[in-house]
C-alpha cells in the first residue's frame, strides 16, 4: 500500500515549486498531506494512470501510524492541538464526553488536595487520612476507565456500598445529628466538604453522559462508584459536624 505523507511534500516543495500534485487511486494520502496541499494552495489531482506512480516520491514500505482518530480511522504523523489520546495511540476530540469526564476526575483530586491543606493546618488528621483514601478512590476510577477494567474496590473508609447509603440517608440514627442544610455560617472545612460533594455528583453526570449509547450505559460500576462516593462525603460531613474528629 502506497502512502502519501506530510514529510514528502515537504521534501517534494524543496526540490521544486508545483501548484498541482498527481496521485494515482491506489494511493492513501494522509489527513496531515491534505491539509498541507491546502494550505498552500496545491490542488491534488487523482488519475487512473498508474505508470505515473514510478514519477512520485512515495512510500512503498508498510506504514505504522503514530495516531489513529477513534471516530473514523484516520491516520496521523502528529497529533492535532485539538485532539487528545483516549486509548493507546488513539485519539478523540478533546471536548469527546470521556475526555470530560477524565477531567471533572482531576478537579476532583485538585479540591481534595486543597481541602487535605487546610485540615493539615488545623491538625484534624484523621479527616485528613479518609480524604487521602477518597482521593485514591478516584485514581482508582480514573485508572479502571483508562485501562477498560472493572471497579474491584468494595468498601470505602470501612463501609460497603449498602452501608454508605444507609448512614448517609439516616444521620439521626448514625450521628444524632439531623440532615445538614449548607449554608455560609457553617465554616470552611463543611463548605469545603460540601463543595466536594457537589463536585462528586458532577462528576456522576458527566459519566452518564460519557457512557450512554442508544439509550443503554456501560460501565455501571464506575456509576455506582461515583454515586456511592457522594454518600461518603456525605458521611465525613456528618462525621465533621457531630464532632467525631476531635
Amino acid at each position: 500500500m502506497k502512502v502519501l505523507t506530510e514529510d514528502i511534500l515537504r521534501r517534494k516543495l524543496k526540490e521544486k515549486s508545483f501548484d498541482k500534485y498527481f496521485i494515482t487511486k491506489n494511493v492513501i494520502i494522509t489527513p496531515l498531506a491534505k491539509q498541507y496541499l491546502k494550505d498552500r494552495g496545491i490542488e491534488l489531482i487523482i488519475e487512473d494512470d498508474l505508470q505515473r506512480d514510478e514519477d512520485l516520491d512515495i512510500s512503498n514500505k508498510k506504514i505504522i501510524p503514530k495516531y489513529i482518530s477513534y471516530y473514523l480511522g484516520g491516520v496521523f504523523e502528529k497529533k492535532p492541538e485539538y485532539m487528545t489520546q483516549i486509548y493507546g495511540n488513539k485519539l478523540v476530540f478533546k471536548d469527546d464526553p470521556r475526555i470530560i469526564f477524565r477531567g471533572k476526575l482531576d478537579s476532583l483530586q485538585s479540591q481534595i488536595m486543597e481541602l487535605q491543606i487546610l485540615l493539615d493546618s488545623q491538625n484534624i488528621n484523621r479527616l485528613v487520612e479518609e480524604l487521602e483514601e477518597v482521593l485514591n478512590y478516584i485514581r482508582e476510577i480514573l485508572k479502571s476507565e483508562v485501562l477498560e477494567e472493572e471497579l474491584c474496590r468494595k468498601k470505602l473508609i470501612g463501609l460497603n456500598q449498602e452501608e454508605l447509603r444507609e448512614m448517609s440517608h439516616n444521620p439521626k440514627k448514625h450521628f444524632d445529628i439531623d440532615h445538614i442544610l449548607p449554608n455560609y455560617k457553617m465554616g470552611k472545612v463543611l463548605i469545603g466538604l460540601n463543595t466536594l460533594r457537589c463536585s462528586v455528583r458532577e462528576a456522576e453526570l458527566t459519566a452518564v453522559n460519557a457512557f450512554k449509547k442508544n439509550l443503554e450505559i456501560s460501565r455501571i460500576d464506575i456509576i455506582r462508584g461515583l454515586n456511592r462516593l457522594s454518600s461518603c462525603i456525605y458521611i465525613l460531613m456528618c462525621k465533621y459536624k457531630a464532632g467525631l474528629y476531635k
